[in-house]
Order: structure tokens, then C-alpha cells, then sequence
């Protein structure tokens, strides 16, 4: 069946994709040259990006690859050189705007199925394993709890420090730390037993809703680049095999920025609606980032409120409070939801489960400047040592740094360095002859990172704080890939695009395939293997230690008391499910402070058991004898 479906989408597909390398009719009213100053930094700066990429000065980019990708740059005067004595003239073929519609929506379904396949093949080798960081059991455990019709569950009445669990608030009430949105999307696709399968969406969806933003903004030379940069990026794909909130956010805050900018053509209440809702969704996964993304839209929507005009016309105190509405009504219902998770977890209103966290137990995690000095102040009894002295005490020199590597780590994990820096460039030189909505794009990536300065932790492959600018970037890889084919089709440059096209095949090659397997490079590691590495060792532990101690209790429902190692952070097998009634429970055991006799009178009903991973060292307690 799947081959039947390709063979007849096979034609389709070879005859609509011209349109990436030919001169398109249906492009939006953008400057077409893109001045020779322009091109020319762009140029030179990727020259010494490669330089450094070379040197082995960037992270994750192999010099194998930036050598590579040096010799393509090196050879780009030469190409720019042929050109023809006339430019070339293609006569554009008119298309109705249905013919055109359909074009657009084949390519949004091969954008999503793209998608959806990327995200499928990095991870289908370990979806029968366990998750693989702390953070990850704590949003299963959120879906969980919301499953039972709930935002949190009592603790254990008498034990709850035998249940603490990483970024699981254990107060007199159990929850997760963090907010309710990740677990809102998860919870049907725990249900169903397939939980990737609701992150692959979550991808496949964003990237449609990346062509969508693109076709919106400059046609469909612009949504196939960005969708398709988008369905191929390696970051995206990546965290798409992670129960984080990252996905479920990319998902919303897409969504958002597509109706927003279409919105700002129809002025329609729908799209002021979807916008809306996409915003709130976001919001619920991951605040900080939503606000992040769309401070600078938000800025444009009051500026329209407040004082726009229609064609030089005032616009209607209705159609404003009805636009305001349509867009304000998710966000308020979204904050009511986001409030009522903080009254449930903490008894409060006004303190969320990750403030309150972070204060009883990584005091040193706290948001904005010297965290690790103001953190030394609150210390209480129930700090988590290892992870809490794990901080490092932002200064403004370690800020700058940071902001340093969440900025090239962009554009490494997005798609590549040097693709996306000579698309800045294009795209800032460009800026304000383009349609006046780039701009907000632009500053949306800007505001995310600003947002994340006062932290100290650079984040999870130096990026994961403002992982979701990267829908942002393909846009504005789409639209360099625009603005740069239309300048050297009408100067008659008729190889650049080619050499352009070339580029990218290059630097999206190194980031999955083995080139010194090719024969390309001498070295040409993947830049998704270290990646993916660094997730199966910690996943295949968990599965292996799961096996161990379904193999070792033989008498159930027991209680496992587990010794932690306090030199490894990353592993933590303290994991129960909501309620505390699962057969096996496992608990902490804390040498000299772990009290048997209480365990045994507490729990008569369960065997117990005491085990300790870093020795392999298993053994039943015979409550006779503590007793």
C-alpha cells in the first residue's frame, strides 16, 4: 500500500517541486535584489565560520564537514562569475488560486509526512525503552495524575520522603513541578500505550504549520524551504523522541505565529481565535518561552488595538473589542487553568509548583543574576545536594557566554551553522524591504533569547531554553532562499541557485549521514549520533535496572528500598506512579536514617526488599527480624 501511495505521488511531486528552483508567479510583493554588500558579508562571514568549524572551534560541527563546506564557499565566485549575457526569462504560467491552493496543500501533507518520518526513524529503536532524564518521568507522571481526573494526589501520610522523586513536588501533595500543558498532550497517548507517537505529531504538525507561515508570508518557494527545513531539522527530531514539553510548545507556538500573520492580512476573528488559543496551549507548557515568542507580537497586536488605522481610515471601537476578545478569551481561560493547577499543588494562587520546588530543594535553580550566592541563603533540609551545587553562579560575563552558545547552537541543532548564518545576514540586510511582518519573526527569535539571559544553565545540548526559535529560523532560511533565487534569476546568475541548493544538501547531509563512510571527509561523524548516544546509554540503564528488579521480587506487592548513588545525579529510579499502588513501590533508602522497623510496621501488606544498583547488590528484609 505504501508503495502504491508513492509511485502515484511520485509525479506529482517532481512536477509541482520546480517551483523551488524556478522564478515563481505567485510570490508575495518582496524587493527582488538583494544588494551585492549584502552578499558579500554573508559570504565572508561563512568564511570564517568555516575557519573556526575547521579548527574544531564550534561545538558539534565536525571539521570534516566545515572543510567541506569551505571549498563550496571558496568555489562561489567562480559560479557567480557565469552568468548569462541576458537574464533569464521564464514566462511564468498563470495558475487559478484554486490550482495554487491545491500546489500548497500537497506540499504541507509531504511536509508533515516528512515530519513525521524524520522523527520515526531517529527513534524507532527505542520506543520499547524507558525514558531517559529525571524531568521526563515527571511529566509521565503529570499525564498520569491528570488521567485519574486530578492535578495532584495526596502524599504518603506518614513516609513521603520514601517517594520523593525528581522535579516531583512531594508536599502533602504529589505533582510535577511543572506546568500542566505537556501533560494535557500526553495523557491520551499514554492512554493509547504510544507515547511518541503523540510527540511525532506534535513535530509533524509544527512543520505544517511552518510551510503555512512561510506560504503566507512569500509564497510557496518560502513554505517549502521552511517546512521542509523544519521536517528535516535534527534538534526537532531529536527532542521529538523526549517526553518533554518541548514538542507540545513548538506545536502551540506554531500554530500561534501562523494564525497571528495571517490574521494580520484578514484581520479575521478566526485567525484572532486560533492565534489565541495556540498562545494559551504554549503558555501552559512553558511560560517563559511563550512569553518569550510572543512579547513581540503582542506589542503588535496592542499597537493595532490602540492606535492603527485601515487604510488611513479609523477602525471601529467594535471590530477591536471583538478582535480583542476573540484573541484574549484562550489566554484568560488558560491562565484560569494555569491558576487552579497552583491552587490544587500548593494552596496557593500565586506560587506554582516550580517556584516551590526550587525553593525547598535547588534553592541555588533560581531564576536571574548570582542565583548560586542568593540560593546559599535559603538553604533548608530538604536541598537536594548533588543536583542543587550542580548550579553555577551567573555573572555577566557567564550571561553573555551563555547567550553566546544558545545562538550558534540555533542554528547547529536547527539545521546547520553556516546555511543559517548566511541567511541572517540575507534576511537582516533584507528586513525592512520585505513584507513588514518578518520583522516580528525576527524579534520573536531575539525576545526568546533575551528572555533566557538571566539563567544560568545553557541548557540541554546548549540550546533547549529557546529550542522553540527554531520554526523561526527555517522561516527565515525560506526566506533568504527566496529573496537570494530571485535576485540571481533576474541577474542572469542562473548556476548560483544550484550552488545554493548544493550547500544545503551538504550541510543537511553531515548532520545525519556517516560521510567518511562516503568517502567525502576523512572524519564526517553524524551530528545526530552523539546526540542520540547520549540518550540510549541512559534509557538502556533505566531498562536494564527495570529487568533487574522484576526478575529479583519475587514476592509482590512489595517495597523496594533503593540505595542512591549520590555521585551519579543523572540516574534516579525512584519512580511511582500517582497514588502510590503500583505492585512494586520503590523508595529511598538513606544509610543510617532508613528505619526498617517503621517501613515493615507502615507497609505489613508488602514484602521488602533492599537493593543497592552500584553494588548489584539485592536482598530481601525479613520483617520478623526488624521488628
Amino acid at each position: 500500500m505504501p508503495a502504491k501511495l508513492i509511485t502515484r505521488l511520485m509525479p506529482l511531486i517532481f512536477r509541482n517541486a520546480i517551483v523551488v528552483i524556478s522564478p515563481v508567479q505567485n510570490s508575495s510583493p518582496l524587493s527582488t535584489r538583494v544588494p551585492f554588500a549584502v552578499q558579500f558579508l554573508a559570504w565572508i562571514l561563512g568564511l570564517i565560520a568555516c575557519v573556526f568549524g575547521m579548527m574544531n572551534g564550534i561545538a558539534e560541527w565536525d571539521p570534516g564537514l566545515a572543510t567541506v563546506q569551505f571549498l563550496v564557499l571558496v568555489v562561489a565566485p567562480v559560479v557567480w562569475m557565469i552568468e548569462r549575457r541576458r537574464p533569464l526569462r521564464v514566462a511564468a504560467v498563470e495558475l487559478s488560486p484554486r490550482a495554487n491552493l491545491r500546489r500548497a496543500w500537497l506540499f504541507a501533507v509531504l511536509t508533515g509526512l516528512t515530519s513525521w518520518m524524520t522523527c520515526f526513524l531517529l527513534g524507532q529503536d527505542m520506543v520499547d525503552l524507558p525514558p531517559a532524564y529525571h524531568d521526563e518521568y515527571s511529566y509521565v507522571f503529570q499525564a498520569k495524575t491528570l488521567l485519574l481526573g486530578r492535578f495532584s494526589v495526596p502524599s504518603h501520610p506518614t513516609h513521603s520522603e520514601l517517594f520523593d522523586q525528581m522535579h516531583v513536588l512531594n508536599e502533602g501533595r504529589m505533582a510535577s513541578r511543572y506546568y500542566p500543558g505537556t501533560g494535557f498532550w500526553l495523557a491520551p497517548w499514554i492512554l493509547l500505550g504510544h507515547p511518541y507517537w503523540g510527540y511525532w505529531l506534535a513535530s509533524s504538525l509544527a512543520s505544517v504549520f511552518v510551510f503555512w507561515t512561510g506560504y503566507e508570508l512569500g509564497r510557496l518557494r518560502v513554505g517549502i524551504v521552511s517546512g521542509f527545513a523544519c521536517a528535516l531539522s535534527p534538534g526537532i527530531a531529536y527532542f521529538s523522541n523526549l517526553l518533554l514539553a518541548h514538542q507540545p510548545t513548538l506545536f502551540g507556538l506554531s500554530l500561534f505565529v501562523w494564525a497571528f500573520v495571517k490574521w494580520q492580512r484578514t484581520r479575521a476573528l478566526r485567525e484572532a481565535f486560533i492565534a489565541g488559543c495556540g498562545l494559551s496551549f504554549a503558555m501552559l507548557c512553558r511560560p517563559a518561552t511563550a512569553a518569550g515568542i510572543g512579547l513581540p507580537f503582542g506589542i503588535a497586536f496592542l499597537y493595532w488595538l490602540l492606535l492603527a488605522r485601515d487604510s488611513g481610515q479609523p477602525i471601529s471601537t467594535r471590530i477591536r473589542l471583538r478582535s480583542l476578545v476573540a484573541m484574549g478569551l484562550p489566554l484568560v481561560i488558560g491562565w484560569s487553568v494555569m491558576l487552579a493547577y497552583h491552587r490544587d499543588v500548593t494552596g496557593s494562587w500565586k506560587t506554582s509548583p516550580y517556584q516551590l520546588y526550587t525553593d525547598i530543594y535547588s534553592p541555588r535553580h533560581v531564576f536571574g543574576f548570582n542565583n548560586v550566592t542568593r540560593g546559599e541563603q535559603k538553604l533548608g533540609p530538604k536541598v537536594i545536594q548533588a543536583y542543587d551545587q550542580w548550579a553555577k553562579n551567573l555573572t555577566p560575563e557567564l550571561a553573555i557566554q551563555n547567550f553566546r552558545d544558545r545562538w550558534v547552537s540555533s542554528w547547529t541543532w536547527t539545521f546547520d551553522v553556516l546555511p543559517l548564518l548566511i541567511s541572517s545576514v540575507v534576511a537582516v540586510g533584507m528586513m525592512f524591504r520585505c513584507d513588514r511582518r518578518w520583522t516580528l519573526i525576527g524579534l520573536a527569535i531575539l525576545s526568546l533569547h533575551a528572555m533566557h539571559v538571566p539563567y544560568w544553565y545553557t541548557g540541554i545540548m546548549g540550546w533547549h531554553y529557546v529550542f522553540e526559535s527554531a520554526p523561526l529560523w527555517c522561516l527565515l532560511l525560506g526566506l533568504a532562499t527566496d529573496l537570494l533565487f530571485r535576485d540571481w534569476q533576474q541577474s542572469g546568475r542562473w548556476l548560483m541557485p544550484s550552488w545554493w541548493s548544493l550547500l544545503l544538501i551538504i550541510s543537511l547531509a553531515g548532520d545525519y549521514l556517516p560521510l567518511k563512510s562516503y568517502g567525502v571527509v576523512p572524519s564526517g561523524i553524524p551530528r545526530i549520533s552523539n546526540a542520540l548516544a547520549s540518550i540510549r546509554y541512559p534509557r538502556r540503564k533505566y531498562a536494564e535496572f527495570n529487568r533487574w528488579l522484576d526478575a529479583n521480587v519475587m514476592d509482590r506487592p512489595a517495597i523496594v528500598l533503593i540505595e542512591i548513588d549520590p555521585d551519579d545525579q543523572h540516574m534516579d529510579y525512584v519512580v511511582n506512579s500517582p497514588g502510590l499502588s503500583d505492585e512494586i513501590l520503590r523508595a529511598r533508602h538513606h544509610r543510617g536514617l532508613t528505619e526498617m522497623k517503621a517501613i515493615a510496621a507502615e507497609f505489613p501488606d508488602r514484602s521488602i526488599y533492599y537493593c543497592d544498583p552500584k553494588l548489584k547488590l539485592f536482598e530481601r528484609i525479613d520483617p520478623a527480624a526488624v521488628r
